[in-house]
């Protein structure tokens, strides 16, 4: 599934195989986040992982910095 853009921030939900990869996962995106001090709101539940970016600072809406976020998490889940 693609990114999707509303009401102000970038959403995309993402199934793996198993919760240790959904951890695995989150935790890789964790070492992204910290990189670009910019961290996502997200939830797990089992397999799944729930995605959403928005750039607080700036009124709760998609800036470059939450697009660059994404393209990163696409390298790590594509």
């Amino acid at each position: 599934m693609e990114w999707t853009e509303r009401n102000g921030a970038l959403h995309r939900d993402i199934e793996f195989d198993s919760f240790s990869e959904a951890m695995a996962f989150m935790v890789r995106v964790g070492f992204i986040a910290e990189e670009l001090q910019h961290h996502p709101e997200w939830s797990n539940v089992y397999n799944r992982v729930s995605i959403k970016l928005t750039t607080h600072d700036a009124g709760n809406m998609v800036t470059d910095i939450d697009r660059l976020m994404a393209a990163r998490i696409d390298d790590l889940s594509d």
